[in-house]
């Protein structure tokens, strides 16, 4: 079996357990770990081989834009306070902490190389976090800050990874230049991150066709992660950028196919990449436990550093959450924290590793400058798939558990409070519309009738609480009336379909013109 080969088993592997972790209520991630080592035992299987460098390039540009696209550049600016408790300060401590048990316990192992392990199991895998917390229904909030926790701690900790990475493969280290070069390298990915998300909104408007804004979609994060890596910035920044400087700018309400198109195609990357990545952590795990050196030795180091790392995320998330509150309650700003000592526990035990730390450990060089083997990577590989191995299976698996020991929940009560604004606003757009064409056209009675009805279900469809209690009856009526109509015009739609797609057999048929048709039917069945 060649690499090719074991890519599309791992991907298969994918389409199959994402489902089978459903109806199992298991976390996909950690399904598709154990399938990569249970893949790796066996004999046929060749160990991966996946040069370093391309390792970062290829898996985290796609993972980042697809997260990005689940929230907003002002959710990030009205959370920036927890944020930067979670993803900035305990990324630093993490680091520090593990690079300090790691260099005590591992004989052999530099206080560089120390480092870089520490930066490279310091972020918790948003991907992983996120994929459990929203099947387990927790609050908006928490899984708010997972997703900017995760989305800033991967650039706070790659960027620490790689000055780490700096001094151990050069043997010098001097903090004024690391500071400067940090400073410089976030300046530069900004930059590159504005600048390509302009063009990229500019290029978008000159396409026009849905399945090219798709395609340049693809290209751009990975183009930005290549830019500012050229100009020595940081790509994972200069992503993140990219990613909010367009979804702040690309929604265009009307854009009905293209945002179905695109969130389509981005789920589909999202969930292949990821579950081909948490793959590749089981294939590697075999590799890597088999060719450590020392390997027994190693296993206290491991152990220390999963403790560590553990045990900081909840000593540093304890008085966090606690001050963060004190500071919400004192200035009234809108945030979203976590309101409990329960839902700060859930936060520390989602605290997963996953992709990122895979993708950097893999990253680690094999040599140094002088062309020396690069020191403890050996060492490094086998804690860091020891940290994710016992995160992914132990809390990933335990997690559902504690959430309901704990009892934490989503706010329903809130939730339907918004959805009913929404609701209302939504329908008094749609009447404020229909005046100012009753303005302009002339309008049957019939048909303003009609409208008006119509501008007022749309507020009852998405929110039936807007509704008065006395018309709810009626209300219900005539949407379910609706939606047997809807059901039956499905219906016509489906044997049209059906005879047009026949067609496409016959003698004679033009393919185009019967794609052109189908097309047109498929659209008609979205309204």
């Amino acid at each position: 079996m060649d690499q090719l080969a074991l890519l599309f088993i791992v991907l298969l592997g994918v389409v199959v357990l994402v489902p089978v972790g459903d109806r199992l209520n298991l976390p996909a991630p950690v399904l598709m770990t154990l399938f990569g080592a249970a893949l790796a035992l066996l004999p046929f299987v060749p160990n991966v081989a996946i040069n370093p460098e391309l390792i970062l390039p290829l898996v985290l540009p796609p993972l980042l834009y697809a997260s990005v696209q689940r929230t907003s550049w002002r959710q990030f600016a009205a959370n920036r306070r927890p944020i930067f408790l979670l993803a900035v300060a305990l990324v630093f401590v993490t680091m520090l902490v593990v690079a300090a048990v790691a260099h005590a316990t591992v004989p052999g192992l530099p206080p560089a190389a120390a480092f870089a392990l520490g930066a490279l199991v310091a972020p918790p895998d948003p991907v992983a976090a996120t994929a459990v917390a929203g099947r387990l229904g927790l609050p908006r909030r928490m899984v708010s800050i997972l997703e900017g926790e995760g989305l800033f701690n991967d650039v706070t900790a790659i960027v620490l990874y790689h000055v780490a990475i700096a001094a151990a493969v050069t043997g010098s280290f001097s903090w004024p230049p690391a500071v400067g070069e940090l400073v410089l390298s976030a300046v530069v990915a900004i930059v590159v991150g504005l600048v390509l998300g302009w063009i990229a909104h500019k290029m978008m408007g000159v396409l026009g066709d849905v399945n090219l804004q798709i395609g340049l979609s693809l290209l751009v994060p990975f183009a930005s992660y290549a830019i500012a890596e050229e100009l020595r910035g940081s790509g994972v920044l200069a992503v993140l950028t990219t990613a909010l400087f367009l979804s702040e700018h690309m929604s265009d309400a009307d854009d009905v196919t293209g945002r179905l198109a695109g969130d389509t195609f981005w789920s589909i990357v999202d969930t292949m990449v990821t579950g081909a990545a948490f793959g590749l952590i089981g294939l590697e795990l075999h590799n890597v436990f088999g060719t450590a050196a020392h390997a027994d030795r190693l296993l206290t180091g491991a152990a220390l550093v999963v403790a560590a790392v553990v045990g900081v995320r909840l000593a540093w998330l304890l008085p966090a959450a606690w001050l963060a509150q004190r500071l919400h309650r004192k200035r009234d700003v809108a945030e979203e924290i976590p309101a409990t000592w329960r839902e700060t526990v859930v936060m520390w035990w989602s605290g997963m590793r996953g992709v990122a730390s895979v993708a950097l450990a893999l990253a680690v060089p094999l040599k140094t400058a002088g062309g020396a083997a690069f020191p403890g990577r050996d060492a490094i590989l086998f804690i860091a798939f020891a940290v994710v191995l016992v995160s992914l299976v132990l809390q990933g698996l335990t997690l559902p558990w504690l959430v309901r020991r704990l009892g934490v929940g989503k706010d329903d009560a809130a939730e339907r409070e918004f959805e009913r604004k929404l609701a209302v606003r939504a329908a008094k757009a749609a009447r404020r519309r229909l005046k100012e064409i009753e303005e302009v056209e002339e309008l049957p009675e019939e048909m303003r009738e009609t409208l008006s009805r119509r501008a007022y279900d749309i507020g009852a469809r998405i929110s039936p609480d807007v509704v008065e209690a006395e018309k709810r009856d009626a209300v219900r009526r005539r949407h379910k009336r609706l939606r047997k109509i809807q059901r039956i015009q499905g219906e016509l739609l489906s044997a049209a379909r059906h005879e047009v797609l026949a067609a496409r057999s016959e003698p004679g048929a033009d393919p185009e013109v019967v794609d052109r048709v189908l097309h047109d039917l498929d659209v008609r069945s979205l309204h």
